[in-house]
């Protein structure tokens, strides 16, 4: 296998679960150092000690990227740990309560887009002044399907991921040509955790609501956040690359 970023350290919000799961196991397979981040330590623990069997590969670091201290402190565990911080995977979420705008409790609101919206900006607040010092790495934001269309009982979610593709672009603009690339990919409904609070006939229902007629897998997903991980994506900035397996056709 080509190690495509051997020498890179990287970070990975939410990830010891999921999407996050997958791609730190891609990025430890294609030889760069991983920061896990995320709030289910034991879960996030078990991984790092896996990854470590073949060699000082990955360390977890406690962090809810609501708080931009955990954020800054996330950062500075990779530079402390590994010298360095090249990559960012800004994909740690959370789900939306199933209410209707008009209805929605404050808090409810307020921590959806704390953690979805706020937590990427934390994220990349401190990731990028590292990274600069680096001259140059790459940055993706995990968004959604739902950062350019609507779900109707889900206004704080849609909104948050709407806000965080924003951010994507605008921060894109803000260091291509400091040699960061920043982009956004947009999972359609992935098999994750996310989803283990629907029951069965839901779930059928978000089956069918995809062309391709199943739900995506975590490493569908991680895959490309590889690939927008390596210099093979040298073109690619600020883009939106959704994962949907036909969702945004309809």
């Amino acid at each position: 296998m080509e190690k495509e970023l051997t020498g890179k350290v990287a970070i990975v919000t939410g990830g010891s679960s999921g999407i996050g799961e997958a791609l730190c196991r891609l990025y430890v397979q294609h030889g760069a150092k991983v920061i896990v981040s995320d709030i289910q330590d034991e879960a996030g623990q078990k991984l790092v000690d896996e990854l470590n069997k073949s060699g000082d590969n990955a360390k977890y670091v406690h962090a809810d990227v609501s708080k931009p201290e955990h954020c800054k402190n996330t950062v500075d565990e990779a530079v402390k740990t590994f010298g360095r911080l090249d990559i960012a995977c800004n994909n740690a979420g959370i789900g939306d309560g199933e209410t209707a705008t008009g209805d929605k409790d404050l808090e409810a609101w307020k921590k959806v887009i704390d953690v979805n919206l706020n937590g990427v900006f934390y994220g990349m607040r401190y990731q990028i002044p590292e990274i600069l010092k680096q001259k140059g790495g790459a940055i993706i934001n995990m968004g959604s399907i739902l950062s350019t269309v609507g779900f109707a009982t889900a206004s704080a979610y849609v909104a948050a991921k709407h806000g965080m593709l924003g951010l994507t672009r605008n921060a894109a603009i803000e260091y291509a040509s400091q040699n960061i690339r920043i982009n956004a990919i947009g999972p359609a409904f992935i098999r994750t955790p996310l989803l283990s609070g629907f029951d069965d006939d839901t779930l059928k229902m978000l089956e069918q609501a995809h062309p391709i007629g199943r739900l995506g897998e975590s490493m569908e997903v991680a895959e490309l956040a590889l690939w927008l991980s390596t210099e093979k994506a040298s073109f690619c900035h600020g883009g939106y690359y959704p994962v949907d397996g036909g969702y945004l056709l309809r």
